[in-house]
């Protein structure tokens, strides 16, 4: 990033995830749309680490590229149950090293166990050194494969629909949040009555949603 962050047509942007589990940011999806608005063709969204509970990217982008490298401790048989479970495209890195074909080999095991039907798109297993280059247009091909191929199959328009339908849910969830914290008093009122025994938990949470919905239309 460093040797292209000046280069013309090149827009980088650090984006602290603030404690948003999934390991992404709650503005990287809207942050994508804006560099696709204003003439990126391509975007590269980069999590904040990996771990078998940030996968929120593969809601947020086309192509997931899961990137590993030989002996950081994280073996393939622990992250099994989480992020790796969700890439297209597997990369391991430092292929340089000591122990990168037995990467190789555990993700090919790995892949080999499951069974995918005919029209699934098969994950890819690549090897690159970042420090030479060496793979680097191999994935750049394998990349461009898969997005011919989402486009061809229709995955492409799925994902859209699930990314659309993910951040209705979170937009409601978060104008519901906002209105909670504009009612402390009726809350605070509604839980003395549960508290009481005066009312049920369901229905004290009927009569904040009804409010909510009031005041909408008021508005």
């Amino acid at each position: 990033m460093q040797e292209h962050a000046l280069d013309e047509g090149v827009f980088i942007r650090s984006m602290s995830s603030r404690g948003q589990l999934g390991g992404l940011s709650s503005a990287t999806q809207a942050a994508s749309k804006v560099l696709d608005a204003v003439g990126f063709d391509v975007v590269i969204v980069e999590t904040v680490g990996v771990g078998q509970s940030e996968v929120d990217v593969v809601n947020a982008v086309d192509t997931v590229v899961l990137v590993l490298a030989p002996g950081a401790g994280d073996g393939v048989q622990a992250a099994k149950a989480g992020i790796l479970e969700i890439a297209d495209i597997y990369v391991v890195n430092k292929a340089d090293r000591d122990g990168a074909e037995g990467v190789v080999r555990e993700l090919r095991s790995m892949i080999g166990l499951g069974s995918r039907p005919a029209n699934l798109w098969t994950p890819e297993i690549m090897t690159t050194t970042a420090t030479t280059g060496q793979g680097l247009p191999e994935l750049v091909s394998a990349i461009s494969s898969h997005q011919k191929w989402a486009i061809d199959s229709g995955d492409r328009v799925v994902r859209a629909i699930t990314r659309a339908n993910l951040n209705l849910r979170r937009a409601v969830m978060t104008a519901i949040s906002e209105n909670l914290d504009l009612n402390q008093q009726h809350i605070a009122q509604l839980s003395i009555q549960v508290a009481q025994g005066e009312i049920t938990t369901a229905n004290a949470v009927t009569f904040l949603l009804q409010e909510i919905m009031s005041n909408s239309s008021n508005s």
